[in-house]
């Protein structure tokens, strides 16, 4: 297996995991791959990156939908 495809299945199994801190490690720790182009490197982070602002609009979202279900009727039930 490649390093580029090794990467690669790095990011896809931290983007499934979806655990923000173990993305940000990844992030890191591929700034300094130098076994890796820039453009290779720079795909990879983007794609991390992505899933880190989904994860967080998601969470956003699910917050939201929550406090309003709470709140229906203006009381929390």
């Amino acid at each position: 297996m490649s390093h580029l495809s090794d990467v690669m299945a790095r990011v896809d199994a931290a983007i499934e995991e979806s655990v923000i801190a173990h993305m940000n490690e990844l992030l890191i720790e591929l700034s300094d791959d130098t076994a890796l182009s820039r453009e290779e490197r720079y795909t990879q982070q983007q794609r991390l990156r992505t899933a880190i602002a989904h994860h967080g609009r998601q969470h956003k979202e699910e917050a939201e939908a929550r406090l309003a279900h709470l709140t229906q009727g203006g009381t929390i039930l």
